[in-house]
């Protein structure tokens, strides 16, 4: 007799984005019941396409997950294997020029609602009545840990800093319940989440303006496309990963994950040579010397 299948909700699984090859790849495992939610139910085309699960799940709002909640009990029978909180955004911009309130938002969807969506699917995560137990997995990024982050990205990166350390305390919290909790850390894979992001220009008055045309494209993901790793060879690497009975606490994942990970044991700067390339601030290092150095320029603004 066959054993039933898992059941996981996923998180953010609109068209193009990492949450829907995520839902597509555990479905294609076989041995899942996927679940697959996104605010906008019209952006569900590529898993409903498939045959998977579909329901209404916006994080931010209370009314929204409280539904989402009695959904999933009443086709489960109140029961949730695997909860994967996917849903999140970005937002690029220069720490200094950066929109706090747009910042806050941002923090609201990458940080607060993995918070409010784990408290509410609990109860049917503590359920769970497969030999392997609950399990909750935090798709966070490799921008979250010391030597992953990008200049000019920083915000996105303190919002999955935040998430990662809400993660680990969540691992050791739950633990005692029979709860276990798997920090995603997921490098660069094709998706839409640039575009999703919006494109970003810095402002007139921006310190950075005089190398915006370097800063701007990799700050919104002009790199992406080329050195991205394949979004559905990702996702069922993490499908086999977080399929085993005890899954590694931290899961590395995703291009340039391998090279964070060797990094963050290495003194703070050891890298900054193959950083400053990347996202143009050789570029505006060249063009500060070429009018004086930074205080001649900034000694113009004045």
């Amino acid at each position: 007799m066959a054993s039933p299948k898992r059941t996981i909700l996923i998180t953010g699984c609109s068209d193009g984005g990492l949450g829907a090859g995520l839902a597509l790849a555990f479905h294609k495992a076989g041995s899942w019941r996927v679940f697959a939610s996104a605010r906008n139910l019209s952006k569900l085309k590529e898993v409903t396409s498939a045959g998977i699960e579909t329901l209404q799940l916006d994080t931010l709002s209370d009314e929204s997950i409280a539904a989402a909640v009695a959904t999933v009990s009443s086709l489960t029978g109140g029961v949730l294997d695997v909860l994967l909180n996917n849903a999140g955004t970005g937002y690029s911009m220069p720490v200094l020029d950066l929109d706090v309130e747009k910042g806050k938002k941002l923090f609201d969807l990458n940080v607060w609602s993995v918070i409010t969506v784990t408290r509410a699917f609990l109860p049917l995560l503590f359920k769970s009545t497969h030999s392997f137990g609950g399990l909750i997995a935090n798709n966070t990024s490799i921008s979250s840990i010391p030597g992953g982050g990008l200049p000019f990205q920083t915000t996105y990166s303190a919002s999955k800093a935040a998430a990662t350390q809400f993660t680990e305390g969540l691992r050791l919290e739950l633990e005692p319940f029979g709860i276990k909790v798997v920090n995603m850390l997921t490098g660069s894979v094709k998706s839409g989440f640039y575009d999703n992001a919006g494109f970003e220009k810095i402002p007139e008055n921006s310190l950075y303006q005089f190398a915006a045309d370097a800063i701007e494209p990799p700050m919104n993901g002009s790199r992406h496309a080329v050195d991205a790793e394949d979004r559905d060879a990702w996702a069922a690497g993490v499908v086999a990963s977080l399929g085993k009975k005890n899954p590694s606490y931290w899961l590395y994942s995703g291009k340039f994950s391998s090279l964070v990970r060797f990094a963050s044991l290495l003194p703070t700067g050891t890298f900054d040579f193959m950083m400053k390339p990347m996202v143009g601030l050789d570029v505006l290092e060249k063009r500060l010397k070429e009018h004086g150095g930074a205080k001649a320029v900034i000694g113009k603004r004045d």
